[in-house]
Protein backbone atom coordinates (compact mmCIF):
# COMPACT_ATOMS: atom_id res chain seq x y z
CA UNK A 1 0.00 0.00 0.00
CA UNK A 2 2.94 2.31 0.44
CA UNK A 3 4.78 1.15 -2.73
CA UNK A 4 1.24 2.11 -4.55
CA UNK A 5 0.94 5.27 -2.33
CA UNK A 6 4.53 6.04 -3.40
CA UNK A 7 3.68 5.37 -6.95
CA UNK A 8 0.39 8.03 -6.90
CA UNK A 9 2.82 10.59 -5.22
CA UNK A 10 5.46 10.19 -7.56
CA UNK A 11 2.72 9.98 -10.51
CA UNK A 12 1.48 13.49 -9.41
CA UNK A 13 4.67 15.25 -8.57
CA UNK A 14 5.85 13.58 -12.14
CA UNK A 15 2.81 14.90 -14.14
CA UNK A 16 2.87 18.38 -12.11
CA UNK A 17 6.64 18.24 -13.13
CA UNK A 18 6.12 17.58 -17.29
CA UNK A 19 3.42 20.50 -16.55
CA UNK A 20 5.88 23.06 -15.65
CA UNK A 21 8.26 21.73 -17.65
CA UNK A 22 5.96 22.13 -20.74
CA UNK A 23 4.82 25.56 -19.61
CA UNK A 24 8.54 27.15 -19.41
CA UNK A 25 9.13 25.65 -22.80
CA UNK A 26 6.04 27.15 -24.31
CA UNK A 27 6.53 30.39 -21.88
CA UNK A 28 9.85 30.75 -23.53
CA UNK A 29 8.66 29.82 -27.16
CA UNK A 30 6.35 32.77 -26.78
CA UNK A 31 8.94 34.94 -25.19
CA UNK A 32 11.03 34.31 -28.40
CA UNK A 33 8.49 34.65 -30.83
CA UNK A 34 7.52 38.37 -29.26
CA UNK A 35 11.43 39.05 -29.42
CA UNK A 36 11.43 37.92 -33.01
CA UNK A 37 8.82 39.80 -33.81
CA UNK A 38 9.91 42.94 -32.00
CA UNK A 39 13.31 42.45 -33.65
CA UNK A 40 11.91 42.19 -37.45
CA UNK A 41 9.77 45.02 -36.68
CA UNK A 42 13.02 47.07 -36.68
CA UNK A 43 14.60 45.65 -39.27
CA UNK A 44 13.60 45.65 -43.05
CA UNK A 45 14.55 43.30 -45.44
CA UNK A 46 15.05 44.12 -49.29
CA UNK A 47 15.53 42.20 -52.82
CA UNK A 48 16.84 43.01 -55.81
CA UNK A 49 14.42 43.25 -58.62
CA UNK A 50 16.35 43.03 -62.29
CA UNK A 51 13.69 43.73 -64.96
CA UNK A 52 14.70 42.42 -68.68
CA UNK A 53 13.65 43.90 -71.84
CA UNK A 54 12.98 40.59 -73.59
CA UNK A 55 11.15 41.90 -76.44
CA UNK A 56 13.70 44.74 -77.47
CA UNK A 57 17.31 44.89 -76.49
CA UNK A 58 17.17 41.38 -74.77
CA UNK A 59 19.05 42.80 -71.59
CA UNK A 60 18.78 44.15 -68.09
CA UNK A 61 16.46 47.56 -68.24
CA UNK A 62 16.83 48.43 -64.78
CA UNK A 63 17.06 47.44 -61.05
CA UNK A 64 15.78 48.11 -57.81
CA UNK A 65 14.77 46.97 -54.17
CA UNK A 66 12.12 46.12 -53.09
CA UNK A 67 10.76 44.53 -49.39
CA UNK A 68 11.38 41.10 -49.74
CA UNK A 69 7.62 40.73 -48.95
CA UNK A 70 6.42 42.98 -51.46
CA UNK A 71 5.79 42.04 -55.28
CA UNK A 72 6.71 44.20 -58.55
CA UNK A 73 4.78 43.93 -62.10
CA UNK A 74 4.91 45.79 -64.91
CA UNK A 75 8.48 47.00 -67.34
CA UNK A 76 8.94 48.08 -70.40
CA UNK A 77 6.21 48.67 -73.00
CA UNK A 78 7.49 49.39 -76.71
CA UNK A 79 4.99 51.87 -78.92
CA UNK A 80 4.96 52.03 -82.34
CA UNK A 81 4.03 55.07 -83.03
CA UNK A 82 6.17 57.40 -81.69
CA UNK A 83 9.82 57.57 -83.12
CA UNK A 84 10.28 60.16 -80.48
CA UNK A 85 9.31 57.85 -77.12
CA UNK A 86 9.50 54.20 -78.58
CA UNK A 87 9.17 52.89 -75.37
CA UNK A 88 7.61 53.82 -71.70
CA UNK A 89 8.55 52.60 -68.31
CA UNK A 90 5.22 51.80 -66.57
CA UNK A 91 5.66 49.16 -63.24
CA UNK A 92 4.45 49.17 -59.30
CA UNK A 93 6.24 47.97 -56.14
CA UNK A 94 3.12 47.11 -53.92
CA UNK A 95 2.50 45.11 -50.41
CA UNK A 96 -0.05 42.55 -50.95
CA UNK A 97 -1.26 42.43 -47.60
CA UNK A 98 -1.55 46.16 -47.79
CA UNK A 99 -1.98 49.15 -49.02
CA UNK A 100 1.97 50.53 -49.50
CA UNK A 101 2.65 51.01 -52.95
CA UNK A 102 4.96 53.14 -55.29
CA UNK A 103 3.77 53.31 -58.67
CA UNK A 104 5.69 54.60 -62.23
CA UNK A 105 3.11 55.73 -64.56
CA UNK A 106 3.98 56.00 -68.75
CA UNK A 107 5.18 59.01 -69.68
CA UNK A 108 2.61 60.81 -71.72
CA UNK A 109 3.92 63.01 -75.03
CA UNK A 110 1.41 65.91 -76.07
CA UNK A 111 1.31 67.61 -79.84
CA UNK A 112 -1.01 71.47 -79.60
CA UNK A 113 -0.40 74.13 -82.51
CA UNK A 114 -2.61 77.02 -83.53
CA UNK A 115 -2.40 75.80 -87.37
CA UNK A 116 -6.32 75.82 -87.42
CA UNK A 117 -5.63 74.06 -90.83
CA UNK A 118 -3.78 71.24 -89.01
CA UNK A 119 -6.15 70.97 -86.10
CA UNK A 120 -8.94 70.37 -88.96
CA UNK A 121 -6.69 67.13 -89.73
CA UNK A 122 -5.71 66.51 -86.45
CA UNK A 123 -8.33 67.44 -83.95
CA UNK A 124 -8.05 67.76 -80.17
CA UNK A 125 -7.98 64.12 -78.78
CA UNK A 126 -6.86 62.29 -82.06
CA UNK A 127 -3.05 61.86 -82.38
CA UNK A 128 -0.21 63.43 -84.80
CA UNK A 129 3.36 61.37 -84.88
CA UNK A 130 2.01 59.37 -81.47
CA UNK A 131 1.62 62.32 -79.80
CA UNK A 132 -2.02 63.04 -78.73
CA UNK A 133 -3.38 66.19 -79.29
CA UNK A 134 -4.10 68.58 -76.38
CA UNK A 135 -3.40 72.22 -75.34
CA UNK A 136 -0.68 72.59 -72.98
CA UNK A 137 -1.24 72.13 -69.29
CA UNK A 138 0.39 73.20 -66.02
CA UNK A 139 1.97 70.23 -63.77
CA UNK A 140 -0.87 70.83 -61.47
CA UNK A 141 -3.49 71.04 -63.77
CA UNK A 142 -2.34 67.55 -65.80
CA UNK A 143 -2.95 65.81 -62.30
CA UNK A 144 -6.08 67.01 -61.32
CA UNK A 145 -7.85 67.00 -64.94
CA UNK A 146 -6.07 64.53 -66.78
CA UNK A 147 -4.89 61.64 -64.34
CA UNK A 148 -7.02 61.38 -61.90
CA UNK A 149 -10.22 60.90 -64.22
CA UNK A 150 -8.01 58.58 -66.04
CA UNK A 151 -6.50 56.26 -63.31
CA UNK A 152 -8.28 57.19 -60.42
CA UNK A 153 -11.83 57.30 -61.35
CA UNK A 154 -12.96 53.62 -59.78
CA UNK A 155 -12.53 54.73 -56.42
CA UNK A 156 -14.33 56.27 -53.80
CA UNK A 157 -14.75 59.99 -51.58
CA UNK A 158 -11.87 61.60 -54.44
CA UNK A 159 -10.91 64.42 -52.45
CA UNK A 160 -7.47 66.40 -53.75
CA UNK A 161 -5.91 67.61 -49.95
CA UNK A 162 -3.18 69.69 -51.24
CA UNK A 163 -0.86 70.63 -54.73
CA UNK A 164 2.48 72.22 -54.87
CA UNK A 165 4.25 74.00 -57.25
CA UNK A 166 7.77 72.45 -57.55
CA UNK A 167 9.97 74.76 -59.39
CA UNK A 168 13.36 72.90 -57.89
CA UNK A 169 12.33 69.52 -59.07
CA UNK A 170 11.54 71.08 -62.80
CA UNK A 171 15.11 72.26 -62.55
CA UNK A 172 16.56 69.19 -61.76
CA UNK A 173 14.67 66.80 -63.65
CA UNK A 174 13.44 69.59 -66.60
CA UNK A 175 14.88 70.31 -69.74
CA UNK A 176 17.47 73.60 -69.54
CA UNK A 177 15.42 76.38 -70.69
CA UNK A 178 16.36 77.62 -73.82
CA UNK A 179 15.78 81.41 -75.92
CA UNK A 180 16.48 80.48 -79.39
CA UNK A 181 15.26 82.28 -82.29
CA UNK A 182 12.06 80.22 -83.22
CA UNK A 183 11.92 77.90 -79.96
CA UNK A 184 11.18 78.12 -76.56
CA UNK A 185 12.16 75.02 -73.88
CA UNK A 186 10.92 74.96 -70.16
CA UNK A 187 9.90 72.95 -67.72
CA UNK A 188 7.14 72.94 -64.69
CA UNK A 189 6.65 70.35 -62.16
CA UNK A 190 4.06 69.57 -59.41
CA UNK A 191 2.45 67.20 -56.42
CA UNK A 192 -0.84 66.85 -55.92
CA UNK A 193 -1.89 64.70 -52.30
CA UNK A 194 -5.24 62.61 -52.26
CA UNK A 195 -7.48 61.02 -49.91
CA UNK A 196 -9.95 58.56 -50.98
CA UNK A 197 -11.80 54.77 -50.03
CA UNK A 198 -10.74 51.85 -51.70
CA UNK A 199 -12.72 48.70 -50.85
CA UNK A 200 -13.75 50.85 -47.48
CA UNK A 201 -10.31 51.48 -46.47
CA UNK A 202 -8.93 55.28 -46.57
CA UNK A 203 -5.99 55.75 -48.56
CA UNK A 204 -3.68 58.78 -49.02
CA UNK A 205 -1.54 59.01 -51.92
CA UNK A 206 0.82 61.42 -53.08
CA UNK A 207 1.67 62.28 -57.31
CA UNK A 208 4.38 63.92 -59.04
CA UNK A 209 4.57 64.78 -62.39
CA UNK A 210 7.63 66.79 -64.61
CA UNK A 211 6.12 68.18 -68.06
CA UNK A 212 8.76 69.32 -70.69
CA UNK A 213 7.66 71.74 -73.03
CA UNK A 214 9.02 72.88 -76.58
CA UNK A 215 7.59 75.05 -78.83
CA UNK A 216 8.71 76.08 -82.28
CA UNK A 217 7.38 79.32 -84.05
CA UNK A 218 8.10 79.82 -87.96
CA UNK A 219 5.87 81.62 -90.69
CA UNK A 220 3.21 80.63 -92.26
CA UNK A 221 0.40 81.74 -95.32
CA UNK A 222 -1.48 83.50 -92.54
CA UNK A 223 1.15 84.70 -89.83
CA UNK A 224 3.11 83.21 -87.30
CA UNK A 225 2.51 79.33 -86.37
CA UNK A 226 3.38 78.38 -83.31
CA UNK A 227 3.72 74.07 -82.79
CA UNK A 228 3.86 73.12 -78.87
CA UNK A 229 5.66 69.47 -78.45
CA UNK A 230 5.36 68.55 -74.40
CA UNK A 231 5.74 65.44 -72.20
CA UNK A 232 4.40 64.31 -68.96
CA UNK A 233 6.97 62.94 -67.27
CA UNK A 234 7.88 61.08 -64.05
CA UNK A 235 4.36 60.54 -63.19
CA UNK A 236 5.18 58.62 -59.65
CA UNK A 237 3.04 58.21 -57.00
CA UNK A 238 3.37 56.70 -53.58
CA UNK A 239 0.17 55.25 -50.89
CA UNK A 240 -0.44 53.88 -47.78
CA UNK A 241 -3.46 53.72 -45.60
CA UNK A 242 -4.72 57.12 -44.23
CA UNK A 243 -2.26 58.42 -41.90
CA UNK A 244 0.46 56.26 -42.66
CA UNK A 245 2.26 57.48 -45.63
CA UNK A 246 4.76 59.61 -43.64
CA UNK A 247 6.09 56.56 -41.54
CA UNK A 248 6.35 54.16 -44.49
CA UNK A 249 8.60 56.89 -45.78
CA UNK A 250 12.20 54.99 -45.49
CA UNK A 251 10.67 52.39 -47.46
CA UNK A 252 9.47 54.31 -50.36
CA UNK A 253 13.03 56.27 -50.30
CA UNK A 254 14.99 52.82 -50.54
CA UNK A 255 12.82 52.07 -53.92
CA UNK A 256 13.21 55.37 -55.20
CA UNK A 257 17.43 55.48 -54.63
CA UNK A 258 17.84 51.96 -55.64
CA UNK A 259 16.59 52.56 -59.00
CA UNK A 260 19.33 52.22 -61.48
CA UNK A 261 18.85 52.07 -65.19
CA UNK A 262 21.21 49.93 -67.13
CA UNK A 263 23.54 51.94 -69.13
CA UNK A 264 24.23 49.09 -71.81
CA UNK A 265 20.34 49.28 -72.39
CA UNK A 266 20.05 53.41 -72.34
CA UNK A 267 22.69 53.40 -74.68
CA UNK A 268 21.36 51.37 -77.12
CA UNK A 269 17.54 52.85 -76.83
CA UNK A 270 19.75 56.36 -77.35
CA UNK A 271 20.56 55.03 -80.49
CA UNK A 272 17.12 53.56 -81.39
CA UNK A 273 15.39 57.44 -81.06
CA UNK A 274 18.33 58.93 -83.20
CA UNK A 275 18.40 56.12 -85.63
CA UNK A 276 14.05 56.77 -85.90
CA UNK A 277 14.80 60.56 -85.84
CA UNK A 278 17.41 60.62 -88.81
CA UNK A 279 15.88 58.45 -90.79
CA UNK A 280 12.69 60.01 -90.85
CA UNK A 281 10.42 56.84 -89.56
CA UNK A 282 7.51 57.18 -88.47
CA UNK A 283 6.14 54.00 -87.52
CA UNK A 284 7.94 50.45 -86.32
CA UNK A 285 5.40 47.57 -87.84
CA UNK A 286 6.29 44.93 -85.49
CA UNK A 287 8.54 44.41 -82.75
CA UNK A 288 10.63 42.41 -84.54
CA UNK A 289 11.92 45.96 -86.46
CA UNK A 290 13.29 46.93 -83.33
CA UNK A 291 15.47 44.34 -82.13
CA UNK A 292 17.40 44.38 -85.62
CA UNK A 293 18.00 47.73 -85.38
CA UNK A 294 19.18 47.64 -81.80
CA UNK A 295 21.50 44.53 -82.70
CA UNK A 296 23.42 46.95 -84.86
CA UNK A 297 23.49 49.64 -82.23
CA UNK A 298 27.43 50.38 -80.84
CA UNK A 299 28.38 49.42 -78.03
CA UNK A 300 30.50 52.07 -77.23
CA UNK A 301 28.76 55.23 -74.98
CA UNK A 302 29.09 59.33 -76.41
CA UNK A 303 29.29 61.74 -73.69
CA UNK A 304 25.72 62.79 -74.59
CA UNK A 305 24.24 59.57 -74.36
CA UNK A 306 26.10 59.73 -70.81
CA UNK A 307 24.58 63.04 -69.79
CA UNK A 308 21.36 62.16 -70.62
CA UNK A 309 21.90 58.84 -68.64
CA UNK A 310 23.22 60.19 -65.43
CA UNK A 311 20.72 62.94 -65.40
CA UNK A 312 18.08 59.84 -66.29
CA UNK A 313 19.59 57.93 -63.13
CA UNK A 314 19.25 60.79 -60.86
CA UNK A 315 15.65 61.54 -61.94
CA UNK A 316 14.24 59.39 -59.22
CA UNK A 317 16.38 60.79 -56.39
CA UNK A 318 14.94 64.28 -57.27
CA UNK A 319 11.30 62.79 -56.60
CA UNK A 320 12.15 61.32 -53.21
CA UNK A 321 13.66 64.36 -52.13
CA UNK A 322 10.64 66.40 -52.69
CA UNK A 323 8.42 63.00 -51.32
CA UNK A 324 10.47 63.85 -48.31
CA UNK A 325 10.11 67.60 -48.32
CA UNK A 326 13.89 67.19 -47.72
CA UNK A 327 17.41 66.48 -48.95
CA UNK A 328 18.39 63.71 -46.79
CA UNK A 329 21.02 61.70 -49.32
CA UNK A 330 22.18 58.43 -49.08
CA UNK A 331 24.92 56.30 -47.46
CA UNK A 332 27.20 54.25 -49.53
CA UNK A 333 28.31 50.66 -48.35
CA UNK A 334 30.82 48.07 -49.75
CA UNK A 335 29.05 45.15 -50.27
CA UNK A 336 31.48 42.53 -49.78
CA UNK A 337 29.47 39.77 -52.11
CA UNK A 338 29.09 41.73 -54.88
CA UNK A 339 32.55 43.52 -54.97
CA UNK A 340 31.14 47.02 -55.76
CA UNK A 341 29.34 49.79 -53.49
CA UNK A 342 25.35 50.11 -53.39
CA UNK A 343 24.03 53.22 -51.81
CA UNK A 344 20.95 53.06 -49.53
CA UNK A 345 19.51 56.33 -48.22
CA UNK A 346 20.89 57.68 -44.99
CA UNK A 347 18.81 56.89 -41.83
CA UNK A 348 19.36 53.61 -40.93
CA UNK A 349 22.17 52.72 -38.47
CA UNK A 350 23.21 48.52 -39.49
CA UNK A 351 22.81 47.24 -43.50
CA UNK A 352 23.38 43.57 -44.35
CA UNK A 353 23.83 42.02 -47.70
CA UNK A 354 23.93 38.31 -49.23
CA UNK A 355 25.41 36.74 -51.79
CA UNK A 356 21.51 36.85 -53.68
CA UNK A 357 21.89 40.51 -53.99
CA UNK A 358 19.49 41.10 -50.82
CA UNK A 359 20.36 43.60 -48.16
CA UNK A 360 18.61 44.31 -44.66
CA UNK A 361 18.74 47.35 -42.49
CA UNK A 362 18.09 48.42 -39.47
CA UNK A 363 18.27 50.69 -36.60
CA UNK A 364 18.94 48.05 -33.73
CA UNK A 365 21.73 47.59 -32.32
CA UNK A 366 21.22 43.91 -30.91
CA UNK A 367 19.56 42.96 -34.18
CA UNK A 368 21.74 40.18 -36.44
CA UNK A 369 19.36 38.38 -39.76
CA UNK A 370 21.63 35.67 -39.48
CA UNK A 371 20.11 34.85 -36.35
CA UNK A 372 17.24 31.90 -37.52
CA UNK A 373 18.29 32.20 -41.15
CA UNK A 374 19.53 29.58 -43.66
CA UNK A 375 21.53 32.22 -45.44
CA UNK A 376 24.49 34.23 -44.98
CA UNK A 377 24.33 37.87 -44.61
CA UNK A 378 27.57 40.00 -44.24
CA UNK A 379 27.29 43.51 -42.34
CA UNK A 380 27.98 46.51 -44.64
CA UNK A 381 30.61 48.93 -43.82
CA UNK A 382 30.04 52.55 -45.04
CA UNK A 383 31.65 54.47 -46.85
CA UNK A 384 33.77 57.44 -45.96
Amino acid sequence: MLASHARGRWSDSSAAHIFNFMKKIILSLFILFIAANIACAKAIKFKTIKYIDKQGAGIECFRMLIPSTWKFTGGIKWVMDNPAMPAVISFKAYNPSDAEEMKVFPSEPYFWTNDQTMLMNFPKGSKYMGSVVHPPMSAINFIKKMLLPKYWYKVSNLKVVSAMELPELAKALGQKAQSKPGLNAYSDAGKVKINYSKNGVPIEEEIFVVINRADFSMNGMYGVVTHNNWVCDYIISFKAKKGQLSSNKKIFDTIVYSFKFNPKWFNKYAQFVNYLVQNQIKQINNIGEVSKIISRTNDEISSGIMESYNQRSKAYDHISNNFSQHIRGVDEYSDPNKNNPVELPAGYSHAWSNPLGEYVVSDDPNYNPNVGSNRSWTEMEKNK
